[in-house]
């Protein structure tokens, strides 16, 4: 069973407030940022706190991630070379291009630890097929860096839903292909709720598992557009049920409410119930 991944809260390193606040949130994941959310003269102060925080623990069933920078900067080395040491749930890695950027994170880290890995540049869109060939890099998961990707594509602000969504379809696409973590790109308008809510069920409908978010306020809708309705949670019930009695033990396929079910809606049903259970 694949992590159930509906929110990802990025959170700047460098606030210990907001880290101390990160260990009582609701999110699925907190990703502690060293990229974009810290300023230069801030980085290895950053750094340092988030190896604190990674070693200190108390995010319970939160998967804590950390983003480091770029591996074209100079903090790069540090980052990694600290997070080797401490060995959070996954380091994000910014910019990938293609799967060499992989691989040299990779090495810096040395083995064991899962690598997420931001799809934010028109290399990276076209490097998509060999990054999901690239299970041996510990790949587990694929976020569309989408702020990045619009202004690399040079779209116009804010970029029109329809110029991104056919690329977002690629990493879903592309993650699927290799078994891995698809999360939808951040909603950079805190106080739309309305429009947070159809990015959130724009993502579910295109296939994301969930989203990665800037605030607090943002994990409420993302679990709610991410997760099953009442009649999925029905029907997915249905489904374990019928699959469960004894006359279809063995049976590759079943009549149920007039639709025939096969066993790959049984493990979907099992995943929607998995993630009703959540909460």
């Amino acid at each position: 069973m694949t992590a159930i991944l509906r929110s990802a809260l990025f959170l700047p390193a460098s606030n210990p407030r907001a880290i101390a606040k990160a260990r009582q949130l609701d999110s699925d994941a907190v990703i502690l940022d060293l990229e974009d959310a810290v300023a230069p003269e801030a980085k290895a102060a950053a750094r340092d706190a988030a190896i604190a925080a990674v070693r200190e623990g108390g995010f319970g069933r939160r998967l804590l991630v950390v983003r480091s920078n770029g591996l074209d900067t100079p903090w790069a080395a540090d980052d990694l070379a600290a997070l080797a040491e401490v060995r959070p749930a996954a380091v994000l890695i910014p910019k990938v291009d293609d799967v060499a950027t992989l691989a040299a994170a990779r090495q810096a880290l040395g083995p064991g630890v899962p690598l997420w890995a931001m799809i934010e540049t028109c290399r990276g869109l076209l490097s998509l097929g060999a990054l999901a060939g690239a299970a041996e890099l510990g790949l587990t998961c694929l976020v569309a860096g989408t702020n990045d990707l619009a202004k690399e594509m040079r779209l116009p602000s804010p970029p029109a839903p329809e110029a991104l969504r056919p690329l977002r379809v690629q990493i879903v696409v592309a993650a699927r292909a290799a078994g891995l973590i698809a999360l939808d790109g951040v909603c950079n308008a805190i106080d739309a709720a309305e429009r947070l809510a159809e990015e959130c069920a724009e993502g579910r409908r295109l296939g994301f598992d969930g989203k990665t978010l800037i605030h607090p306020s943002q994990i409420a809708a993302a679990h709610h557009g991410f997760g099953p309705s009442e009649a999925e949670i029905a029907w997915a019930r249905k489904v374990v049920a019928a699959f469960a009695e004894p006359a279809h033990t063995g049976l590759g396929a079943i009549r149920l409410d007039g639709q025939m079910v096969e066993r790959l809606h049984l493990a979907d049903a099992e995943r929607v119930l998995a993630i009703a259970h959540a909460g």
